[in-house]
């Protein structure tokens, strides 16, 4: 279902961002200025990766002996991110954020940075419309799994009871049907 809105109508172009060189304590110093809980990491408008808040705080607990001003963000940033085209629906990102469990996406173009969108963009245009989206998936996801069970569970070779045709039949009701005349149903 689309919604007719583009991910690059509700992308924050002034995104915060810094270079794979940065340390640690400054990227943390970045984020609690500006209250964002991640950094994107580029270079000459090249998506290098993210780091998170999370990440900072996995360094802290997990390398305390070393000192975070000697940490990089290349070194604890993640390398893998998956990222979104500016003229991709907003249904397409947020099943991106459902299924990857993430709150952010980087919007990219012709391998070029150019904004970051998260769920609290979309919430921004109207909260009803992310809970109404994320229940029509639910149920289309349900739907297509009640079907491929009742087919699997329905189904023979044999002559199709409305066309004719020597095909895979599936029950409908009370008739052996070909997938053509079934779909139409």
């Amino acid at each position: 279902m689309d919604t007719g809105i583009k991910v690059g109508d509700l992308m924050t172009r002034n995104f915060i961002y810094t270079s794979p060189n940065t340390n640690l304590k400054e990227c943390a110093r970045q984020m609690v200025k500006k209250r964002v809980g991640s950094l994107i990491i580029k270079e000459n408008d090249t998506l290098k990766g993210i780091l998170t808040e999370k990440d900072i705080i996995w360094a802290i607990v997990k390398k305390s002996k070393d000192d975070l001003e000697n940490i990089k963000a290349k070194d604890l940033m993640r390398r893998k991110v998956t990222t979104i085209k500016p003229g991709a629906d907003i249904t397409e990102a947020m099943n991106k954020f459902k299924k990857k469990k993430f709150r952010r996406l980087p919007v990219v173009e012709r391998k070029r940075l150019i904004g970051l969108i998260t769920t609290n963009d979309i919430l921004k245009i109207d909260p009803g419309l992310f809970q109404a989206i994320a229940e029509t998936i639910k149920i289309k996801e349900e739907k297509a799994k009640f079907k491929r069970q009742r087919i699997s569970a329905e189904r023979k070779s044999g002559i199709c009871e409305e066309c004719g045709a020597f095909d895979l039949l599936y029950k409908d009701e009370a008739q052996w049907l070909c997938d053509i005349c079934y779909n139409k149903r």
